[in-house]
């Protein structure tokens, strides 16, 4: 009979483990998915952050002081308001912060929600860093978010750091889906080169679907005016 109980303990221990690591990234529970409101706390920190960005030693200070004794909502709406505002310096601040505290759990749409901050204003730097904590924590993305982040990236003219997290959609456990491939192959049309070899992918995995690639004028539209990018920036 004991043994009997130890292993439905065991079992249900176990059962429990694996939702708590899927369930950090549902929807449905994630923090980072639900509606932010900022209180009053949170709007006054917030105006006081942007007001010391430029100086490090009043920030840094004023961080410990204020921003440590936000309420987890107030700090999660705070961070949501200057990812969307592309405070990136200061949405870097607060994303170190909030791994810190101790209720914070790894999620997927935290890290979305970084990174594609991050692409839209080409800081390739803290992206990778950002990354490189994602892969620490043992985070997973769904093909969706894999898509959509990738495509951020391609958006914003940064088509190496693309093709390296799509060199990571590829070698995830997820199942590949075709919408996805088809939202990165429509960001890769400045790019033919990188999007044939995408393209051939797609076709390798979904062998019975269909591309339809744009006109040839439009590839040779984006060449010309990548040359005249190129030469202004020469």
């Amino acid at each position: 009979m004991r043994v009997a109980v130890a292993a439905v303990v065991r079992a249900g221990t176990r059962n429990w483990a694996r939702w708590a690591s899927s369930g950090a990234s549902s929807p449905s529970l994630s923090i980072w998915r639900r509606k932010k409101e900022m209180g009053k706390e949170g709007l006054v920190v917030a105006k006081e952050l942007k007001r010391f960005r430029s100086d490090p030693v009043r920030l840094d200070r004023f961080i410990r002081s204020s921003v440590s004794r936000l309420l987890k909502s107030d700090l999660v709406a705070v961070l949501a308001e200057f990812q969307r505002q592309n405070q990136f310096f200061l949405c870097v601040k607060l994303y170190d912060i909030v791994r810190k505290e101790i209720w914070y759990r790894p999620d997927m749409f935290f890290y979305r929600d970084m990174l594609m901050m991050l692409a839209r204003n080409k800081r390739v730097e803290e992206a990778k860093k950002v990354w490189g904590d994602l892969k620490t924590e043992e985070v997973l993305f769904d093909q969706h978010t894999f898509g959509d982040i990738i495509r951020a990236f391609l958006d914003n003219g940064l088509p190496s750091e693309a093709m390296d997290i799509y060199e990571e959609m590829r070698q995830s456990p997820e199942p590949p889906l075709s919408l996805p491939f088809r939202v990165i192959l429509k960001g890769l049309i400045p790019y033919p080169e990188l999007r044939e070899k995408v393209k051939d992918d797609f076709l390798e995995i979904f062998p019975g679907m269909i591309i339809y690639d744009p006109p040839e004028d439009l590839f040779e539209d984006n060449k010309q005016h990548n040359d005249r990018d190129n030469y202004r920036i020469a």
